[in-house]
C-alpha cells in the first residue's frame, strides 16, 4: 500500500513536470519552477515587481514565470511594454483570467469578458452612461446634491475624530445608484449598507493571501472551506437583488421613456431576443451591474480617502488653497465642472492622481511592467 502511494505520487509529480515544462523551447526564457508552486517560494510577496526586475537582468525584458501551475509572462521596461501593448494593442487587448471574479460573474458582464463580448457590453455600457449624464451636467447636479448628504452626515460627528471610509463608499455608490437604478438611497438604508459590506470584503479578499490562493489554486479551493465561501454566497445575495431590480424595471419600462441603465439594456435586450447569438440577456446586464458598483465604489472612494489623506496630512494645503477656491466658486457657492477645469484646482487634482499610481520603483522608476498569462 505505501508503495502504491509512493509510485502515485512520483507519477504525478513527473506529470506535473511535463506539463510545465512541454513547449519549453518556443517560451521565453525565466528561473526554474518547482512542480504545483512554481516560482512562488522566489517572488517577493510584498513587491513583486523587485524579484521581476531581478530576473530581468538575468532573462531578458521577456520573462516565463509559474505562479502555481498558471504560466505568466512578465514584461519588463518601456520599450517592451509599449510594442506590446500600443503596437500589437489587438492582440494583448485580452484580460488575464481571474478565477474568483470569473466564478463570481460567471463569465459574464464587463470586467473578465473578452473579445466581441467585450466590445459590446463596453460600447453599450460608455454611450449609455454618458447619455444619462457621465462626465456632463446632469451627473455634475447628482454630484453636488450627494456632496451635501456627505457632508451632513461629516457634521454629525461634532468635530470628533471618525474613519470616513464607510462614508465616502455611500457617497459614490449612491451617484452609481443613480445611474444603474435611478434612485438614491438613504445612508442609514440596510441594502445599500448591506452591498457595500459585500464591495468592501470582495475587495479586501482579492488582495489577501487566501484570495491569491484562490486564483492560483481555484480548482483545490473550491472544495476547501474558508473565506471564499462567505464573499461567494454574499456575492450571490448581490446578484439576487440586482435581479429583483431589474424585475421591478421590467415591469414599469417605458420605451419611450428610459430612467436609468437598466431600462436602456432591458430596452435593447426585448429588440434582440430572437438573435440566438446576442449579448443582451440577463446574465450580462446582473453582471454588469455587479462590475459597475464593484469596480466604481472602491476605485473612487479610495481616491477621495487618499486626497482626505494628503490634505490632513500638509495643512498648510487647506488653509492655502481655500481663499483661492473660494474665489472660484459660483454664487451657489457649488463646485461645478468650469470651476475646477481653472487654475489651482486642476493642479491639485492632478496632483492627486499622480500621487495615487503605484511609482515607488527607487532607482527603477524609468521600468514598467506587466504581466499577462
Amino acid at each position: 500500500g505505501e508503495l502504491k502511494k509512493v509510485l502515485a505520487g512520483l507519477v504525478l509529480v513527473l506529470f506535473l513536470v511535463v506539463r510545465m515544462t512541454k513547449g519549453e523551447r518556443r517560451q521565453a526564457p525565466g528561473p526554474f519552477a518547482l512542480p504545483v508552486i512554481g516560482n512562488m517560494h522566489q517572488v517577493n510577496k510584498h513587491a513583486p515587481f523587485k524579484t521581476f526586475l531581478e530576473w530581468s537582468k538575468q532573462y531578458g525584458p521577456v520573462i516565463t514565470v509559474y505562479m502555481g501551475l498558471q504560466r505568466v509572462v512578465v514584461l519588463v521596461g518601456y520599450e517592451t511594454v509599449k510594442e506590446a501593448l500600443v503596437d500589437q494593442a489587438e492582440d494583448f487587448s485580452g484580460r488575464a483570467p481571474v478565477p474568483f471574479v470569473y466564478k463570481a460573474t460567471r463569465g459574464y458582464g464587463l470586467v473578465i469578458s473578452n473579445g466581441e463580448r467585450w466590445r459590446q457590453m463596453r460600447r453599450f455600457t460608455l454611450t449609455t452612461l454618458r447619455d444619462f449624464g457621465m462626465g456632463r451636467k446632469k451627473m455634475e447636479s447628482w454630484i453636488q446634491e450627494e456632496s451635501k448628504h456627505l457632508v451632513d452626515l461629516f457634521r454629525e460627528n461634532k468635530s470628533a475624530p471618525f474613519d470616513p471610509s464607510f462614508f465616502l463608499s455611500r457617497a459614490v455608490s449612491n451617484v452609481i445608484c443613480a445611474l444603474v437604478f435611478g434612485q438614491r438611497f438613504s445612508y442609514k438604508d440596510a441594502q445599500l449598507l448591506s452591498l457595500l459590506q459585500t464591495i468592501n470584503g470582495s475587495v479586501t479578499f482579492l488582495s489577501s493571501p487566501s484570495g491569491q490562493l484562490y486564483n492560483i489554486f481555484p480548482r483545490l479551493m473550491h472544495y476547501l472551506p474558508g473565506d471564499h465561501k462567505r464573499i461567494l454566497n454574499e456575492l450571490d445575495e448581490l446578484r439576487n437583488f440586482s435581479m429583483k431590480k431589474i424585475i421591478k424595471h421590467q415591469e414599469t419600462l417605458n420605451p419611450d421613456d428610459p430612467r436609468d441603465y437598466i431600462d436602456c439594456f432591458l430596452m435593447r435586450l426585448n429588440e434582440e431576443k430572437n438573435l440566438p447569438s446576442t449579448e443582451f440577456h440577463y446574465d450580462n446586464l446582473i453582471s454588469t451591474v455587479l462590475n459597475l458598483f464593484l469596480a466604481g465604489t472602491e476605485t473612487t472612494s479610495s481616491t477621495l480617502r487618499y486626497t482626505l489623506m494628503l490634505l490632513i496630512k500638509y495643512p498648510h494645503i487647506q488653509g492655502k488653497n481655500n481663499p483661492k477656491s473660494q474665489d472660484k466658486l459660483q454664487d451657489d457657492n457649488k463646485y461645478t465642472v468650469t470651476c475646477i477645469s481653472n487654475g489651482w484646482v486642476t493642479e491639485f487634482y492632478n496632483n492627486i492622481l499622480t500621487e495615487c499610481m503605484p511609482h515607488n520603483f527607487g532607482k527603477y522608476h524609468n521600468s514598467l511592467f506587466v504581466i499577462l498569462t
